[in-house]
């Protein structure tokens, strides 16, 4: 079995200098990543991109190249946290499948890499981002190229993955402030808290 990182959610975490965040936005054409800083309560961009793949190729192979690509941006960038968003159910259960797979070797990638894996449904991104659960992939383009300080338009691809790890730093900096209680915490991560 592969060791995890060797940290506590503790106050004593939140108080590091600074943490990077690497989201995920998986899909078997398309994979976005957005790798961010979270330093004092504020987030700012390190990197972040698309991982394509050939609808010409087997699904195998594409998933071959997701999760080299997402292994190899792990060991280059050393994130502390790793976020991906949840799988949601369309009508095309097809659709559905291929995801749950780009997902799968995410995961993978993660666990080879000793992080623990958080996960968000679409809504909570778009509640952390814009305010609205029910926000359009545009409005929150516009929220993450505001909130990261960047003038370049993102794909959506991108715009979406930088919003799981904004989310997630959200997260992180509600615990930090002590909004949500320990005891609450715990609850809802019993696998993060270790004796």
């Amino acid at each position: 079995m592969l060791a995890q990182k060797n940290y506590q959610y503790t106050k004593e975490y939140f108080r590091q200098a600074s943490m990077k965040i690497i989201g995920i936005d998986p899909g078997t054409l398309h994979t976005g990543y957005g790798i961010i800083n979270y330093e004092q309560n504020e987030v700012s961009l390190i990197y972040a991109g698309v991982i394509n793949t050939s609808p010409k190729k087997d699904l195998s192979e594409r998933l071959k190249v997701i999760y080299d690509e997402v292994n190899q941006l792990i060991k280059i960038y050393q994130p502390d946290e790793f976020s991906i968003e949840t799988a949601f159910f369309g009508k095309n259960i097809q659709s559905a499948l291929k995801l749950g797979h780009a997902r799968g070797v995410a995961f993978l990638a993660a666990a080879h890499n000793g992080l623990v894996v958080n996960e968000y449904s679409p809504r909570e991104i778009k509640r952390a981002v814009v305010g609205n659960g029910a926000a359009t992939k545009e409005q929150v383009q516009y929220m993450i190229q505001n909130i990261l300080k960047t003038k370049k338009e993102l794909k959506f691809d991108i715009s979406d993955a930088l919003a799981i790890a904004v989310c997630h730093a959200f997260r992180l900096k509600t615990f930090s402030k002590g909004k949500t209680s320990w005891s609450a915490f715990i609850k809802a991560n019993p696998d993060r808290i270790k004796e």
